[in-house]
Formats: C-alpha cells, structure tokens, sequence
C-alpha cells in the first residue's frame, strides 16, 4: 500500500534527511469543546508536525453541523478527518442516531478528505449517500474492541466484514491485556490487501502505535497534547516523531527494547533511539511492558526482533529463555542484556549490569582515595549490597570478583543467604542493617526499588546509619538524586548515580546491538537532558 493509493488533500509530508522510509500518517485527535479551540489546536498539529487532523465533534459543545464543520474542514490547515463518536462506540455523543449520519453527510459534501463510520451502522449509512460521495472522500469505517484483541483469525473476519461494507480505509482498534496482543494485529496488518489502520489500545499496546509505520499501517495517532488523549495509551506527535523516529522505520526496521515490569520511567528508549539515529543505523528501541517474558519471547521469534535490555523484574526470568549464556551471567544468576545471533537465531545472554556499576565506584572511589591503577580501590573493602535480585547479584558478583567483602542485605533473609553463599559473604535484613557497623568506611549499594519514581520520599536505610559509610550508590536513576544519596551526601559520604551504571552499560549494550562504536558524548548529554 503506498500513500498514491489514497489521495489527501495536502499532505504535509516531513522528509527526515530525504530518507522518509514508510507512508505511515501521523493523524493528531482534536479535541475540544470550541470550534475556536479546535482551530487553535489544529495550527498546533500542523507545527507539531502531524499529517492529518481527527476533528471529534461529538467533544463539542453546542454543536451546530452545517455552521461548525464549514468552519472546521474550510479553515482547517491539514486534511481532515471528522469523527462523530457516539457513546455506544466509547465516544460522547448520545443523541439520536439520524441527526449524527446526518452531519457525516454534511461532512462528505463539504469536502473532508475522511469520515469515520462504525461497522455497526456502515451498511446503513453507504446505501444513505448512494452515488453522492465525491472521490476524494474516503470513508474510514471502524470497530473499537476496548475489551480485549481478538484471534488473528476473529481480526481478519473483521477486515473482511468491513470491507464488504465499501469501505476505502479498514480502521480496527482492540485492547492489550498482554504485550503479546499486539502481535496478532501486526499479522493481520502485514497481510492486508486493503488500506488498514490497525492499533492496540493500552499500555501493553505502545508498540502498535510506532510498529504500525514498519507493518504497513494507514496511520496512527499522536496527541497533541501528553495525556489530552482520543484513545488509552496514545503517544504524542512530538514523541513519534522526535523520540521514536516514526518516519525512520522501514519494512526492514530492527527492533529492541526494555522488557520489564513498571517500564514506563525508562530513560532507555531515549538514549537508544537518538543514538541508532545519530549513527545511522536502521533500528527501533522500545519500552516493553511484559507480564510474562517466556510468553513474549515465544510470540515475538521473527530474526527483525534483536535484541533486548533487561531490567525489573525480569532479569532472571530472562536468562531461562536464553538458548546461551555468559559465564558471567550464569554466574549472577540473571542477565541485563539479550542478542539475536543474526547468523543461527539463538538467544544470548549477558550481563553487563555488574560492568557499569563496579565501574562507576571504582571510579568514585579512586578519585577520593588514590589507589593505584593495578589494584582495585574494591579490595578488602566491606561492600554492603542492599537487594538481592537481578542488579544485586550482579553488585555482589562484581564486588567479590574485585576482592571485596560483601554482604547482602535483602528484604527476606533466605534470598539474601542464598547469594552471599555464592559470593563468600555474610547475609542479613534489610531491618537488621541499620544497626550494623562493625566497621568505619564502609561501601554500600542499593539495588532495590525502594525510593524510585514516584515514591520519591522512600528510602530503603534511615539517615542514621548511613554515617557509617564512605560511598553510597543507588542503582536507581529516576529520580537521580534520590533521598538516600541525597541524605548520604549530607553525612559526607561520596555518592554515584545510578545514571553512571547506566550510562557504562548503556555504551556496551550499544555496541553489541549495533557492533558499532557507542557515541558517548551523545548518550551522555541525551541522558543529562531526560534527568
């Protein structure tokens, strides 16, 4: 399907360096309840860079048809699509269906370049404008599941049924229960013969909305505003456009992502996607809201899915659908990064997580210490590690393999002895730890979720112990200062960021989804910008 197959009025095509690479539109829902505020917001879209505008006047307030879409379609300065959404199709009309057809009508004859019609009345409606649509009109008929996403073949029935109705623009809209949903909808949309706009409604169908670009979709929508949206999980047009890349993604498009379990605070998809951008390389990087990671991996199998970042809660689960993993992983029991091995198609597993955070104390600590390169400024510290999931193994691990002394300290006492075993270390609660200072200078390491975004006031440790220590690290990064380095700082102790563990790792993991060299400076003001 290529964009000649429906004509728009003026399409405001955004060529990204010349090398636009799908047809996908970028249609921006107004919504308000003025034709004065639809207006402004439409000027907005077009500054924004949308394509097309979805005007839904069943948002209006005291709408009055002839006078109000003359107004809207006529002075609009993108194609329009009109909407009349009635309340028994998740819209805010509730009036008499005669009065809605009959301004879709009026909406035909003053020139909008879509209408929107339901499946439910579309039969209805053609045989109502018999011979009287002008060619330039196409008509969108929709159907909008907010329930759940059918059976690849229930969608493809749909297709079929909509498209026996005359319709010129197939629109379907399901709802994500799981992550995996969406990829029944890209099935049926790679394989349709007809102009289709298929999304997944929901977080869990965040992918849909930017994938569509790589699977042939008509459109998709970005809002104008965030939150100020048409339909659950809308992203805006300036994400789309500037933090997705949308008119990058081919046919050809790689794909990767985050997979974890809240993922909406990651910081990854920005740095992942204008560093792809910056060197040129023909990849997507996504937040993977995933329940269950056997289920995604098992779903999405197609050689285009590459590779992935790992983070809360998944990383053990990760690594037991690895086909092959590091003896490094293995090691730690978890992995942060997975590969597609391009040449075979089996799945490997790192973990580069211990690599950035050793890293970054090393760092801290040579600077306040002076130990001499050779030597870990590590060794012979104790080096107190707060969790014993994913990221605490790997600081366990880390930490013992440069000479440490480690200790674990976990929320449950049987976890935090089962991997201070491995590593020789001592095990304890996490309420046990605030009277424990055998010693001055100590090290400690907090790899719990304890303080993250939005309960920002959280802190795993009081205040009180935390004079006790020399360094303190957060392997949080949203917020950066959070109040367990904050307070640390306070007591005079050096602190990290969890933004350096994530940096360091972020510059491997680039390397080997790309196998080119990380831009560093890049990452590093990208991720300065979005902290």
């Amino acid at each position: 399907m290529t964009l000649g197959s429906v004509p728009l009025a003026s399409t405001n095509l955004q060529i990204v360096d010349g090398a636009r690479r799908n047809s996908t539109l970028i249609c921006a829902p107004v919504i308000a309840e003025s034709v004065d505020q639809m207006l402004t917001q439409m000027k907005k879209a077009q500054e924004l860079g949308a394509d097309l505008v979805e005007i839904r006047v069943d948002f209006l307030k005291n709408f009055s048809p002839r006078q109000n879409l003359e107004v809207l379609i006529k002075q609009s300065p993108l194609p329009t699509l009109i909407t009349y959404r009635p309340k028994w199709e998740g819209g805010e009309y509730d009036g008499q269906e005669s009065k809605r057809q009959e301004a879709l009508r009026l909406a035909i004859e003053l020139g909008s370049d879509f209408v929107d019609v339901e499946l439910k009345v579309a039969q209805g409606f053609f045989s109502s404008i018999q011979g009287k649509k002008p060619e330039k009109v196409k008509i969108i008929v929709s159907s909008h599941n907010y329930e759940s996403t059918p059976s690849i073949e229930e969608i493809g029935e749909l297709v079929a049924r909509i498209q026996a109705t005359g319709a010129d623009i197939v629109k379907i809209a399901t709802t994500a229960l799981d992550i995996t949903d969406n990829a029944r909808m890209f099935h049926v949309l790679v394989h349709s013969q007809v102009p289709m706009i298929g999304l997944v409604m929901g977080e869990r169908g965040l992918m849909s909305r930017i994938l569509t670009a790589k699977y042939g979709g008509f459109l998709t929508f970005g809002s104008i505003e965030a939150g100020i949206v048409s339909a659950p999980g809308q992203p805006t047009i300036k994400d789309l456009l500037d933090l997705y890349n949308l008119r990058l993604i081919g046919s050809d498009t790689k794909i990767h992502g985050v997979i974890g379990n809240p993922i909406g605070h990651s910081k990854s998809p920005h740095l992942y996607n204008a560093a792809f951008k910056s060197v040129g390389f023909n990849g997507i990087y996504l937040p993977l809201l995933v329940d269950n990671v056997a289920n995604y991996i098992s779903t999405y199998s197609s050689p285009d899915f590459v590779g992935y970042s790992y983070t809360i809660p998944h990383k053990e689960d990760g690594l037991k659908c690895c086909d092959e993993v590091d003896p490094i992983a293995q090691a730690i029991g978890a992995i942060s990064c997975m590969i597609r091995r391009p040449t075979d198609g089996k799945l490997m597993g790192y973990n580069v997580d211990y690599l950035g955070a050793i890293g970054a104390i090393e760092e801290a600590l040579r600077g306040s210490n002076g130990t001499p390169p050779s030597v870990s400024p590590l060794a012979g510290k104790l080096f107190v590690v707060m969790g014993a999931g994913g990221a605490g193994k790997a600081l366990a691990y880390g930490g013992y393999e440069k000479g440490a002394r480690v200790v674990v300290a976990n929320r449950t006492y049987e976890k935090a002895k089962e991997l201070a075993s491995k590593v020789g270390g001592q095990a304890m609660t996490l309420a046990e730890l605030k009277d424990f200072h055998p010693e001055e200078g100590m090290i400690l390491a907090n790899t719990t979720s304890v303080g993250m975004k939005p309960r920002i006031e959280d802190t795993p440790l009081p205040k009180e112990a935390l004079k006790h220590y020399s360094l303190v690290f957060d392997a949080i990064y949203t917020p950066k200062l959070t109040r367990l380095l904050r307070e640390a700082q306070e007591c005079g102790a050096t602190i990290v960021y969890g933004t350096e563990m994530f940096i360091n790792q972020a510059f491997v993991q680039f390397e080997r989804f790309t196998g080119l060299p990380a831009p560093k400076q890049l990452i590093r003001d990208v991720l300065a910008r979005n902290t």
